[in-house]
């Protein structure tokens, strides 16, 4: 795998101002970034600041390993698609699904390769610290559990398609392994440009860097999947699996999974506050808060599209409601996220 290697991501002279925090109508925090819109054609239709230069999608790119996961043998159906594609609250219900993708392929936890953690989801974790947690038929010792973390889904996937292959399953997340070089070839395809470097994700597998508008092309590519006959079958699998399953991909009530459930549009959330939005005409939005914090990017996405006439814009209020949680003060709302002024006048 060749990269050439580079310094950085875009700079604050190339961002703009994305989101703003207003805590009793002063402006405490402004998060800068850069967006971009592009048609089912992958041309752009909108964009701020710097969409040229590369990025980390971080786990924004899980559909597309996800779909190198599926195209080398990987037999995942429905709940199991979409937990490949998740960055999940390591729920009892996510556990139990990454738990029977292992078994199905003959391994176990054992085998996962990314760290051991709690899971988020409260009831699970205080389940699993008491050991009280039951996956599979059997009772987890009170401690960090791989399958708990937020990538077991994608590690499972990556996992049971070594299986299938007879591929070296204790060298799978190294990015010269046959696998990630798959993954490599699928996003270059799908973005339409060449991987600009490549480093170690939080997770333990390669973390491929492109622009944002090849990870906007790469996720209008995806959503527009299963309503064109020339596309990928695995892909449109993939596609509808994420929209049919979407406490899978992120959580009930997390951001993902409300954009998805209540919209019908692809969203997969990156760290350092990077997010995609795909609409099922194609129509996509790639997202990146250069400070790495994404409180404010389902705000800027949905207004960007809804900006671009994908989504009506009096939907977006009933699912931000939902979505994105209050700025408190003394355990009451005072404030909130909103629009930076850049993002606002694209509505006008």
């Amino acid at each position: 795998m060749s990269a050439t290697p580079r310094s950085g991501t875009f700079t604050t002279d190339d961002a703009v101002d994305l989101a703003v925090v207003d805590r009793n109508g002063f402006v405490e925090s402004r998060h800068l970034g850069s967006a971009v819109v592009v048609d089912p054609a992958g041309e752009v239709v909108l964009e701020l600041g710097d969409t040229t230069t590369p990025i980390f999608p971080r786990s924004s790119l899980k559909p597309f390993q996800a779909l190198a996961s599926m195209q080398a043998g990987a037999p995942l159906v429905g709940e199991q698609v979409a937990l490949a594609c998740a960055s999940h609250v390591g729920s009892a219900e996510h556990m139990e699904v990454a738990d029977g993708m292992l078994r199905a392929a003959g391994l176990s936890a054992d085998d996962l390769r990314c760290p051991a953690a709690w899971p988020q989801h409260g009831g699970t974790r205080t389940a699993l610290t008491r050991g009280e947690l039951a996956i599979g038929g059997r009772t987890l010792p009170a401690e960090k559990s791989r399958l708990a973390f937020n990538c077991s889904g994608k590690h499972a996937a990556f996992l049971w398609a070594c299986v299938e292959n007879g591929w070296d399953l204790a060298t799978y997340l190294d990015a010269e392994h046959p696998l990630q070089l798959r993954v490599v070839e699928i996003l270059e395809e799908y973005a339409g440009e060449s991987v600009a470097h490549v480093a170690v994700d939080g997770c333990g597998a390669p973390a491929p860097a492109i622009s944002l508008r090849g990870l906007a092309r790469a996720t209008g590519r995806l959503a527009a999947a299963p309503s064109d006959k020339s596309a990928n079958a695995r892909a449109a699998t993939i596609a509808t699996a994420m929209l049919d399953y979407p406490w899978a991909v992120h959580g009930h009530g997390e951001e993902n999974t409300v954009v998805m459930e209540d919209l019908e549009i692809i969203a997969k959330l990156g760290a350092e506050g990077v997010l995609i939005l795909g609409a099922p005409d194609g129509t996509a939005c790639a997202v990146k808060m250069l400070d790495g914090n994404g409180r404010g990017a389902t705000l800027v996405g949905l207004t960007l599209l809804a900006a671009a006439g994908v989504v009506p814009a009096g939907a977006l209020g009933p699912v931000l409601s939902r979505a994105m949680r209050p700025v408190l003060g003394g355990g009451e709302p005072v404030g909130g996220v909103r629009l930076a002024a850049p993002v606002v006048a694209l509505l006008d």
